[in-house]
């Protein structure tokens, strides 16, 4: 169980990264973290790493604060948490110094899967190189919590099929998995829920067995929530 209260973040005295956030997750569940950009998702997640000093607010993991289990947390960045000079093959040597839980030979089973040249140095790599490393060391840590922020950001078609492959076929069912992403319609099938932020709040919380038995795509419920005005299109066209 995860808990999230009133978290609230502001990034000096006026700009807001969340307000008031409150939601509890179950163990095993899939939450996709949707929003336009600046809505919160990359604060959201960063904040329950621990990685962002809140106003206000509690994470908490089984009852205990979240920044007292991060061996139970995996961060996966769009930004990167590896270091460049080093390649794929040092880098995962490095977090099995850290890391109790981590597999050495699933890293490498994924880099495999990858098709990553585990000797080169990681700062010769492609953008997209670069995010394969990142999620196969992600995924090995062990972690029972992982966080995805725009995993497939700058990915192309192939690469993105691969990271959703990947997810739904490595997963132990304790796992609890959550991504902010922009992409509603590729992932919608493989998520227990979604939340979807709006100028640093919660504009939607639902879990998508209800939409589904409603006849309501992911896409339509998000922009609803979202508040998205087609008139004001019509309007322009209309001109």
């Amino acid at each position: 169980m995860i808990e999230i209260k009133n978290l609230t973040k502001y990034y000096g005295r006026k700009s807001l990264g969340l307000y008031d956030i409150n939601f509890n997750i179950e163990g095993g569940q899939i939450i996709g973290i949707f929003g336009q950009n600046g809505s919160g998702k990359t604060t959201l997640l960063k904040s329950i790493m621990g990685l962002c000093e809140l106003n206000s607010g509690t994470v908490f993991i089984d009852g205990k604060p979240a920044k007292e289990q991060y061996e139970r947390l995996s961060f996966i960045t769009e930004e990167g948490s590896f270091f460049p000079w080093m390649t794929p093959e040092e880098y995962g040597e490095f977090l099995s110094e850290f890391f109790d839980r981590f597999d050495q030979a699933k890293y490498h089973k994924l880099l495999d899967f990858f098709r990553i040249d585990s000797k080169a140095k990681i700062r010769t790599m492609s953008k997209g190189q670069k995010a394969k490393v990142e999620t196969a060391a992600g995924f090995s840590k062990g972690a029972d919590i992982i966080l995805m922020d725009e995993p497939f950001s700058g990915k192309d078609m192939v690469t993105r099929k691969e990271f959703l492959k990947l997810i739904n076929t490595s997963l132990r069912t304790d796992e609890t998995i959550l991504i902010a992403t922009h992409l509603v319609d590729e992932i919608e099938n493989m998520l227990d829920r979604a939340i979807i932020l709006k100028y640093g709040r919660i504009a939607g919380d639902f879990y998508m067995d209800e939409i589904r038995q409603q006849g309501i795509s992911l896409a339509e419920k998000y922009l609803e929530a979202g508040g998205y005005e087609s008139e004001r299109f019509n309007e322009l066209l209309n001109i």
